[in-house]
């Protein structure tokens, strides 16, 4: 069985990356314009689990490198 210290992890996690999908919400990373690739998807799930970090100045920046396909 699990004590109450479990459940209010996994509340507080909630809350965290809720917290981090409002702020790449903010930053226009869910709007439909935009293209979707290795590195929009990085730069956007990483800003989600940074979470509350995003309003203290973390910005996280993923560059990808992708191999091509062979011809």
């Amino acid at each position: 069985m699990m004590g109450r210290g479990s459940g209010l992890l996994g509340v507080l996690v909630v809350v965290w990356l809720v917290i981090g999908a409002l702020a790449a919400g903010q930053r226009g990373y869910f709007s439909d314009g935009r293209d979707v690739s290795c590195k929009t998807f990085s730069d956007t799930a990483l800003t989600v689990v940074a979470g509350p970090l995003n309003y203290v100045g973390v910005n996280p920046k993923v560059k990808c490198r992708v191999p091509e396909p062979s011809k």
